[in-house]
């Protein structure tokens, strides 16, 4: 799923009417807003972890920033040893509720 289906699912999603009640009237979210509720909670989740925050989503599961130290690697052609720089990455680890749905 790309981004722009990710946002058709989250329109479709936020425009159930299973999800209005008969005495309330019914909400319409437009793709615009449904994109932009998207780039939000993304937003969000990128700002916790450039701060080295665990972002955690009960249920979903959490988001951390990995650190790998400087380390000595190997240059598969021609064998010489090579020095790799220091550097971040994303774990991601799956909720015990998204588990259950796979």
């Amino acid at each position: 799923m790309n981004k722009s289906e990710l946002v058709d699912e989250v329109y479709g999603l936020l425009n159930r009417s299973d999800l209005c009640c008969d005495d309330s009237p019914k909400r319409k979210i437009t793709k615009a807003s449904a994109e932009e509720a998207l780039r939000v909670v993304l937003e969000a989740i990128t700002n916790g972890l450039k701060k080295d925050e665990i972002v955690q989503i009960v249920g979903f599961g959490v988001f951390s920033v990995s650190k790998r130290s400087e380390r000595t690697g190997v240059n598969p052609r021609t064998g010489d040893k090579i020095q790799i720089e220091a550097s971040k990455g994303i774990k991601f680890k799956a909720g015990a509720k998204l588990k259950e749905v796979l």
